[in-house]
C-alpha cells in the first residue's frame, strides 16, 4: 500500500503531469495535442506523460472517429486532485483593503462537475441556511423540506441515489476554504443551471459566466444576490 501510494503521488507529483490534471478539472475530454497546448509541451513529452497516468489508471481515453480524447478514469480522482488544490497557500490580504472584485475562476468556475467558487460556497451556505440540506459529523444530507425542494426544482432525487457515485458530499473549496457541494447533486445542480441557462460555460477557462435569467432564478431558489 505505501508503495502504491508512493507511485501514485509521484505521478501526480510531476510538474507537466500536475498540469495536466489540472487542465482535466475543466470535466471535459481532451485530445494529446489539446493539452499539450494546454500545458506547453511538446507533442512526443506529452504522449509519454499520457501513456504514464493510463498505465496508473488516473486516466482512461476514448476514441471517437480519428480522435482520442483523455478524461479522468473516474470522478474520484478529480477529487483528490481539486483537495490538493486546498495546499496553496491562502493569499494574506490588508484588513484596509476589500477586494470588490473577485478573479472569475474564483468567483464563480466549475470543478469538474460541480459548482465552486464563491458562488458555488454561497449556494451551500443558503441550502444550508433553508435546511434544504443538514450537515451531520462532517457530512450533508438532504432533509425532508429538502427532498420537495429538489423536485420542485426538477431533479430527481432516486435517480440521482441509484448512480455509481457519491450522492452528496461537502467539497472543501480551495479558493474560499469553506464547503461547497459535490457528488451526484452537485453534477444535477450544475448541469439544471446550465440547460436553464442560469449559468454558462465560457471558452478556454473553467470561469462561470451568470446571466441575467441566472441572477434572477438564483435570487428566487437560493435567496442570493449577485
Amino acid at each position: 500500500m505505501e508503495d502504491q501510494f508512493i507511485k501514485a503521488a509521484g505521478l501526480i507529483g510531476d510538474a507537466t503531469r500536475a498540469a495536466i490534471m489540472w487542465t482535466l478539472l475543466d470535466g471535459r475530454a481532451f485530445t494529446a495535442t489539446e493539452l499539450s497546448i494546454a500545458v506547453h509541451t511538446s507533442p512526443q513529452n506529452m504522449s509519454m506523460h499520457l501513456a504514464k497516468l493510463l498505465e496508473a489508471n488516473l486516466l482512461c481515453v476514448e476514441k471517437q472517429g480519428r480522435h482520442k480524447y483523455y478524461k479522468f478514469s473516474n470522478k474520484e480522482v478529480a477529487y483528490v486532485v481539486e483537495a490538493m488544490a486546498n495546499l496553496i497557500p491562502k493569499t494574506e490580504t490588508s484588513s484596509k483593503k476589500k477586494i470588490k472584485e473577485y478573479p472569475p475562476i474564483k468567483y464563480c468556475r466549475t470543478c469538474y462537475d460541480h459548482l465552486a467558487g464563491k458562488i458555488g460556497v454561497a449556494l451551500a451556505d443558503s441550502l444550508l441556511e433553508q435546511k434544504i440540506i443538514i450537515e451531520i459529523d462532517n457530512a450533508f444530507k438532504i432533509s425532508p423540506e429538502g427532498e420537495k425542494w429538489f423536485s420542485d426544482l426538477g431533479i430527481n432525487l432516486e435517480e440521482a441515489q441509484k448512480q455509481k457515485r457519491i450522492f452528496l458530499k461537502p467539497c472543501l473549496d480551495w479558493s474560499e476554504r469553506r464547503y461547497h457541494i459535490a457528488g451526484s447533486i452537485g453534477t444535477l445542480l450544475l448541469n439544471k443551471m446550465l440547460e436553464q441557462d442560469w449559468i454558462r460555460r465560457t471558452k478556454d477557462s473553467r470561469a462561470i459566466i451568470i446571466t441575467g435569467k441566472g441572477e434572477k432564478e438564483i435570487l428566487k431558489n437560493f435567496k442570493i444576490v449577485i
